[in-house]
C-alpha cells in the first residue's frame, strides 16, 4: 500500500503537466509491477533445485529417521540418518543381540541388588526384585516390552561373566562387525552418557541384524507376554511399550510387527519399528521426537506409522525381471538350421519403486558378446544386463543361454579341418608320419626289386648248369 500512497501524495501537491506526466508514468509503473513480481516468482519456483521436497513428502517430526526397504536396503527415506544421536532404550536392541549370541534360552539368572544399584527412579523397570530367579529367556521379554533397565544389568552381568564392562565391550565389538562406525556404548540400558551414541543408519542395521533372529522377532512383535510365576511372583502380564502394536492406541498399525521404543530427557522419543504387507517389509527409526505429558500417545509412535503408512502408499516391491525370463533372442553364427539363442536372465530382481511407476521408464544396459558362435550349451554364462531407474542403479542380473545351439555339419567339418591345419605339433607328427610311409614304401619296392633280381638270376644259372650235365651223358653212352 505504499507506493499507492506515495503516488496519491503526489497528485495533490503537484498539478503541474511535468507532474501529470510522472503521475502517469507511476501509474503505468504501479500496473506493471504487480505482474513483474508474479512473473518472478513462476521464475524462481522454476528454478528450484530437482531435490527440493516431493509434494508427498513425509516431512517426519523428529530430528532424524529413516526409511529402509530390508531386503534390498533400499533407502525410501532419510533425515540427518548419519548425525550421531542419543539412542535411549533402543539400546537394549543390541543388548539383547549379544544375549542370544551367547546364552541359553533356558539359562537360570538370579537378580541381585546390583542389578538394581544406580538405576534412576523414575528410570524404566519390569517389574523384577532382587533375589528372583527367571529364565534368559524370561529377562528377555523383560527388556524389550517394558524396557528393564534391572533386566539389562542382569543379563549383562550374567553374559559378561559377572562384568557388565567385559559384556559392554562386548556390545561396542558387534557394533564394529555391523559396520556401526558412528556407534558406541557405555551401558547395556541405554541410560543417557555424553559418550552412548549411535545414528539412524546404525540403528538399522543393528535392528536389521537383530530382527533376523527368530527368537528376538518373536519377542518384539509380543503386544502382551505373560510371565510365567518366580520364586518371589506370582504370574503376571508385562505389556510392550511399542504403542504400534497397541490395538487401544492411536498409533496402532496392522502390519507392524516390532521393535523397540526409547526415551530420554536428552534423545527425545524414540522408536525403531518394523511393518510388512503381503508384499513388502519396511524398517524405521525415529529419533528426536517431542516429549508428552504420561499417558499421551508420543510422537515417536504417530511419527513412526506415519513414515511407514507413507512407504507403504508410495512403493510397491517391484520385479524387474524373474529368473529365467528371457531378455533377448540372438542370431547365432554356424548354427543347425539357423537355430537362435535365447538370452535369459540367471536370477531375478526385485526392487522397492514407486507405486505409479511406468516399466517403460526402467533402462536396461547389457554387457554381452558382439557375436555368438555354435555350438552353446544351455546355461553357458554369457553377460550382465544393468537395471537403472531415474539414474539410480536398480541392480545388475547375470545373463544365460536358456537353450542350446547345435553347430551345422559343414561348420562342423571345416572347424575339424582347421582344427588340424592349425595344430602345428599335430602336423610335423603327420608329415613325419607320411616321409615314413613313404620311406617305407620305397624301401619295400626296393627290396621287392632286388627280390626279383637276384631271384632271377638264380634261375639262369640253374639253367646252363643243367644242359652242360646232359651233354656230358650223351657222350658217355656213345
Amino acid at each position: 500500500m505504499e507506493w499507492r500512497t506515495a503516488i496519491a501524495k503526489h497528485h495533490v501537491s503537484d498539478s503541474t503537466p511535468a507532474s501529470k506526466t510522472v503521475l502517469k508514468e507511476r501509474r503505468a509503473d504501479a500496473r506493471v509491477l504487480p505482474w513483474l513480481f508474479s512473473l518472478l516468482i513462476v521464475v524462481c519456483a522454476l528454478c528450484l533445485p530437482v531435490t527440493a521436497l516431493a509434494a508427498d513428502d513425509p516431512q517426519i517430526q523428529g530430528t532424524a529417521a529413516l526409511l529402509v526397504e530390508p531386503e534390498t536396503g533400499t533407502v525410501l527415506y532419510e533425515k540427518n540418518a548419519d548425525e550421531q544421536r542419543y539412542p535411549a532404550s533402543m539400546t537394549k536392541i543390541m543388548t539383547a543381540l549379544v544375549v542370544l549370541e551367547n546364552a541359553q534360552l533356558t539359562d537360570q539368572v538370579t537378580m541381585t541388588d546390583a542389578d538394581f544399584a544406580g538405576l534412576p527412579v523414575d528410570s524404566s523397570m519390569a517389574g523384577f526384585e532382587p533375589g528372583e530367579t527367571l529364565t534368559v529367556e524370561e529377562l528377555l521379554y523383560g527388556l524389550l516390552l517394558p524396557s528393564g533397565n534391572e533386566a539389562s544389568y542382569a543379563l549383562a552381568r550374567y553374559v559378561g561373566g559377572g562384568s557388565v564392562d567385559t559384556f559392554v565391550q562386548m556390545m561396542n565389538d558387534k557394533a564394529a562387525e555391523l559396520g556401526c562406525d558412528h556407534t558406541h556404548f557405555v551401558n547395556p540400558c541405554g541410560l543417557h552418557d555424553p559418550n552412548h551414541y549411535t545414528t539412524a543408519r546404525d540403528l538399522y542395521r543393528i535392528m536389521s541384524a537383530a530382527m533376523e533372529n527368530e527368537t528376538f522377532a518373536k519377542i518384539v512383535a509380543t503386544p502382551v507376554y505373560s510371565m510365567p510365576a518366580t520364586n518371589l511372583q506370582q504370574a503376571r502380564e508385562i505389556k510392550n511399550s511399542n504403542e504400534l502394536l497397541d490395538k487401544e492406541s492411536s498409533a496402532y498399525l496392522a502390519s507392524a510387527n516390532g521393535i523397540k521404543s526409547g526415551n530420554t530427557y536428552e534423545a527425545g522419543r524414540c522408536l525403531a519399528a518394523s511393518a510388512a504387507t503381503d508384499n513388502m517389509k519396511l524398517y524405521s527409526v525415529v529419533m528426536g521426537c517431542a516429549d508428552v505429558p504420561y499417558g499421551e500417545t508420543p510422537p515417536s509412535m504417530t511419527e513412526s506409522k506415519r513414515l511407514l503408512e507413507w512407504g507403504f502408499a508410495n512403493y510397491a516391491n517391484t520385479t524387474v525381471v524373474e529368473e529365467g525370463e528371457e531378455v533377448k533372442v540372438q542370431l547365432v553364427t554356424d548354427s543347425a538350421d539357423n537355430q537362435t539363442l535365447s538370452i535369459v536372465a540367471n536370477n531375478s530382481l526385485v526392487d522397492p519403486l514407486p507405486s505409479d511407476i511406468n516399466t517403460d521408464d526402467i533402462v536396461a544396459t547389457y554387457d554381452l558378446p558382439d557375436e555368438y558362435v555354435a555350438p552353446i550349451e544351455q546355461g553357458t554364462y554369457l553377460g550382465t544386463v544393468t537395471y537403472t531407474y531415474n539414474d539410480e542403479v536398480l541392480g545388475e542380473v547375470d545373463l544365460v543361454a536358456g537353450n542350446d545351439v547345435e553347430i551345422s555339419p559343414i561348420a562342423l567339418v571345416r572347424n575339424t579341418l582347421h582344427g588340424v591345419l592349425s595344430n602345428r605339433n599335430l602336423m610335423i607328427g603327420v608329415a613325419g608320419g607320411v616321409v615314413a610311409l613313404v620311406v617305407l614304401v620305397v624301401s619295400l619296392s626296393v627290396w621287392r626289386h632286388i627280390r626279383r633280381r637276384n631271384a632271377g638270376s638264380h634261375s639262369a644259372t640253374s639253367s646252363k648248369k643243367g644242359t652242360k650235365s646232359g651233354s656230358g651223358g650223351s657222350h658217355m653212352r656213345s
